[in-house]
């Protein structure tokens, strides 16, 4: 589990420091202000390898560097399987790289990390960890798996020609002819992570989508009775099967290279999720944290599963208010903080109150919003409530405001409500 990092002249903010929480961690902010960098250092630390490092076909996910002139530090610590790891790397300038420990690192568990544009890394002790030989401790394995967003789709190849994986497509379509485990704990998966049971997400039979395409296609069984193939199925569903995917193959690959080896599956699992609500309708996002945290519990049910995760949704924080325990959970948020002109990046781990509807979400210290209506609307009542307070108004004004309100208000809406009443006391209004 990862513990804690602390970042010095790295990052949008000249320090950070983050103390996790066992299970669930949300980390919300502005756009541009460092959630998905965080989520690359936390991924880098347990690994010691930038995504794009081992795929350059990733668009993201590339090594971080020093904010300006002066010492650059990652502080970090997480529990292995047999210790703790814990140390500072600095940046090398005259290297380009961040400097490591000698020796053997710390052994994290399983590593997922599914980015906000469909790339997904996977590091696994049984398959990316160091080897022993001839009593010397050798890094002779893969470094990790990495995926471009088509590689999730399309299947993995070494840079010798050697295939990785087989890619979404080709295995749920060898799945499912096999009848399998693979296929049936992939459909649980797909169920566990549907937005409900009149949403479920199903397999389909397998078709074919073109006469110059010998690959036989899965398909989503949809609500209304239609089979879809997965490659036209909406972004939140391919989203979502992609997750859903890469969980069961990574698992799948981990537990078949740990009998190979001799060797116990991992106690330990760590999920890093950019952008959860990406591309998903709301009443999806009231769901995919508790669905994805029963999904990591079923896959791995005697390891400790830890989810970090960034967010821009307010209903995936409204979500998660039922059971959000601040003894194994944590919320960090960023924000710009204006002094004397200045604007700097801070990070707080904020005490998470629970706040009901999902607008009082908007308004809250997640999104800083001062209203949660459209800004014109708010800008209106804003405008409105001033006249009342005028006393320079007039009946002819108030009227006028009135319809204004009207247009662009519903008729039940309880600002319109108050303000009538309000207008009608002062005897601006019939």
């Amino acid at each position: 589990m990862l513990k804690r990092l602390s970042l010095k002249n790295i990052g949008p903010a000249q320090a950070m420091d983050l103390e996790f929480g066992d299970r669930l961690n949300l980390i919300t902010g502005d756009n541009g202000l460092g959630k998905s960098f965080l989520l690359d250092i936390a991924w880098w630390a347990m690994t010691r390898k930038w995504p794009a490092e081992i795929n350059p076909r990733l668009t993201s996910g590339r090594k971080a560097l020093p904010q300006s002139a002066g010492k650059a530090e990652i502080d970090f610590s997480f529990t292995g399987k047999a210790r703790t790891e814990q140390y500072v790397s600095t940046f090398n300038r005259r290297e380009q790289a961040w400097t490591g420990r000698p020796g053997r690192p710390a052994n994290p568990g399983l590593v997922l990390y599914a980015t906000a544009d469909g790339s997904f890394a996977v590091w696994d002790p049984a398959r990316n960890y160091w080897r022993t030989v001839r009593n010397v401790d050798v890094q002779e394995r893969r470094p990790a798996y990495v995926f471009s967003p088509s590689e999730v789709w399309d299947g993995l190849i070494a840079e010798d020609g050697v295939p990785l994986c087989n890619g979404l497509i080709r295995d749920w379509a060898g799945w499912q002819k096999e009848k399998g485990s693979a296929f049936l704990y992939l459909q649980r998966v797909l169920m566990t992570l549907s937005p409900g049971e009149l949403e479920s997400l199903q397999a389909g039979d397998l078709t074919r989508v073109s006469i110059d395409d010998a690959r036989d296609m899965p398909t989503l069984r949809m609500p209304y009775g239609q089979d879809v193939p997965v490659v036209h199925a909406s972004a939140g569903m391919r989203r979502i099967i992609a997750l859903a995917y890469l969980l069961v193959w990574a698992w799948e690959e981990h537990r078949k290279a740990s009998t190979l080896l001799g060797e116990a599956t991992t106690n330990q699992v760590v999920f890093l999720v950019d952008e959860i609500e990406s591309h998903l309708h709301p009443r999806w996002q009231f769901s995919i944290i508790g669905s994805l945290l029963k999904v990591m519990t079923e896959m791995a049910p005697s390891a400790q599963v830890q989810v970090l995760t960034a967010t821009h949704s307010p209903q995936v924080l409204a979500s998660v208010e039922p059971y959000f325990d601040p003894v194994q959970d944590a919320w960090f948020d960023l924000d710009y903080e204006h002094d004397d002109g200045d604007s700097d990046v801070t990070l707080t781990k904020r005490h998470f109150e629970r706040h009901g509807e999902v607008s009082n979400w908007l308004t809250s210290e997640a999104f800083d919003l001062s209203s949660a209506r459209s800004p014109d609307i708010a800008a209106l009542l804003v405008e409105a409530s001033a006249l009342l307070e005028s006393t320079s108004n007039t009946s002819q004004a108030v009227s006028d405001m009135h319809q204004r309100l009207l247009v662009v208000l519903n008729p039940k809406d309880s600002f319109l409500f108050r303000w009538r009443a309000i207008a009608e006391k002062k005897g601006l209004l019939p």
